[in-house]
């Protein structure tokens, strides 16, 4: 297990030198291999996704130091300059654990704060409830991948701060397309808990960030199946596929720290290593 706020492994500075934070560097990582362009700039790193503009993470500045009350305007002013057709506004803190000391201005000017939790493990372990009826595989068809979009918009039609649903699923369609070219491109897989008649039940994405890390991705249950052990199921299946056909050393997984999804990767054996931390103004809707 890494310390705290410290890489997993030695090389992992070597590989991506500007990226301290074990979050955004797999962040980073990801974008990459989806094809986006990763430009360092003299205090900050801009990701760019043009292909999926809808993308507020994929299409964000990462900073070295958290944005005060006397920054924002600079920040602002480039982020507009790099992205000026964007109607969102997103920044990283390249922080293992950043203080947001303005954070009152911040939200004053429209912003939402978060500061999510990084988990990490070596392996895990079975959960306490393992789900045996539903059928765990990688999408293979298209009519597999369009029932995991069917998964995404059923999760966020049924989360009470869930996005206008048109925009979401151009959204969801563009981030399904990332997977299955990750997946196709033999960086990982997405693994999905199909029933009998072909309907996603429940989902996510493992991939592959190198020096031996992995990142989960999107994991989602549709609501009308959870408590059936899908997700952690899936959670632990995913690790030992990692570990198997990569190598994998060290698994990553994020959590909302108030959300009850935290409490089920610890259960599987994932421990919070540090705090990410990010910074959105959504577009008017």
């Amino acid at each position: 297990m890494p310390r705290p706020g410290g890489p997993p492994y030695p090389d992992r500075m070597t590989a991506s030198p500007h990226t301290r934070s074990l979050g955004y560097f797999t962040d980073v990582a990801l974008r990459r291999h989806e094809g986006a362009t990763v430009t360092r700039h003299r205090q900050h790193t801009s990701v760019q996704s043009p292909f999926n503009p809808s993308f507020w993470w994929g299409n964000y500045l990462l900073l070295d130091e958290a944005p005060t009350a006397g920054t924002l305007d600079a920040w602002e002013t480039e982020f507009r300059r790099i992205f000026p057709e964007a109607a969102h506004t997103t920044f990283g803190v390249n922080l293992p654990a950043a203080e947001l000391t303005d954070l009152e201005h911040l939200r004053a000017r429209g912003y939402g704060a978060y500061q999510d939790t990084v988990l990490t493990a070596a392996c895990t372990h079975t959960p306490r409830t393992l789900n045996r009826d539903a059928q765990l595989r990688p999408p293979s068809t298209d009519a597999d991948w369009a029932a995991v979009l069917e998964l995404r918009m059923a999760v966020n039609a049924a989360d009470p701060h869930g996005h206008a649903p048109d925009g979401y699923r151009t959204f969801a369609q563009g981030k399904l397309g990332s997977y299955r070219r990750l997946q196709e491109g033999g960086h990982g897989t997405y693994l999905a808990a199909f029933d009998d008649q072909g309907r996603a039940l429940s989902g996510l994405g493992i991939f592959d960030c190198g020096d031996g890390v992995a990142r989960y991705q999107s994991v989602e249950t549709h609501p009308e199946y959870r408590a059936r052990g899908l997700a952690g199921t899936l959670v632990h299946t995913a690790a030992e596929w990692a570990r198997e056909h990569h190598g994998i050393r060290q698994l990553v997984i994020v959590a909302d720290p108030g959300y009850h999804a935290q409490v089920l990767y610890e259960s599987v054996g994932f421990a919070p290593t540090e705090t990410q931390t990010g910074l959105e103004k959504r577009p008017a809707e």
